[in-house]
């Protein structure tokens, strides 16, 4: 059923490669301030699916929503301006960089006298802002003592921060987190599932999670992609107990 008010939403959504139908009639909805998990075996769509919201594929054909208004899908050049920012599945930080140069690099949509002389000190009428926005997005991830840091001495957990708080620095209304704990211990995944739930306040979350007990966690919703088919959607107690799930992913253990 869908929403005016939702954040985000499409319907019908296709996606052929050659003679594979990669995804067949998706439905996706992520309300305002709601987290939302997209799961599903490998190979089910959901990078597919992910990468359409962004622009990456474009789909064969579907219908695309924005704050309840239709629009084409976007395009990746579109996606600052829609409020829309992602994570990528490999952190993609440059280690030759600081981290606060890292994340100002998210905010190339601030500069207007180009973004790299700003990441590398030179002069740039921008450079203030970009710096203390790149600044107050490590701050919210908690990863301000580490801005003067080069990425490549990171530990894996703090590169998966930085990559995020690169992605906050645009200040997004949707924020898509691909597999966010992934390659975390539980400590670590405890610290995710927080500022997951604290940033829903703020904004509205999708991501695609192989931990299960991140997406029982955190999300509202689920949505479960087999074979390129929503096969299941609901809150996390009726996507656990739907048979077709049990079989396809979760198995009959969970």
């Amino acid at each position: 059923m869908s929403t005016n008010t939702a954040a985000l939403r499409v319907e019908g959504v296709n996606i052929s490669f050659g003679g594979l139908r990669a995804l067949n009639d998706v439905y996706l909805e992520i309300g305002k301030n709601e987290v939302v998990g997209l799961i599903g075996p490998n190979g089910a769509g959901k990078t597919t699916l992910f990468n359409a919201l962004c622009g990456l594929v474009k789909p064969d054909s579907g219908k695309f929503f924005l704050d309840g208004q239709e629009q084409n899908f976007p395009q990746t050049a579109q996606l600052v301006d829609l409020g829309i920012a992602r994570t990528l599945q490999g952190v993609g930080l440059f280690g030759d960089l600081t981290v606060l140069e890292n994340v100002m690099v998210g905010a190339q949509h601030l500069a207007t006298s180009g973004l790299i002389s700003a990441a590398l000190g030179k002069s740039s009428n921008d450079e203030k802002e970009i710096r203390r926005k790149s600044f107050a997005a490590l701050e919210r991830v908690y990863a301000s003592g580490l801005a003067d840091r080069r990425a490549d001495t990171l530990s894996y957990p703090d590169t998966k921060r930085v990559a995020i708080a690169r992605a906050l620095v645009s200040e997004p209304k949707i924020l898509m987190l691909d597999e966010p704990a992934g390659g975390l211990g539980s400590q670590d995944i405890e610290w995710m599932n927080l500022l997951i739930r604290n940033l829903s306040a703020t904004m509205s979350v999708l991501l695609v999670e192989h931990h299960m007990d991140v997406v029982m966690s955190v999300c509202s919703k689920l949505y479960v992609l087999n074979f390129g088919e929503v096969i299941a959607s609901g809150n996390a107690e009726v996507v656990r107990r739907d048979p077709a799930v049990m079989a396809a992913y979760l198995g009959t253990g969970v």
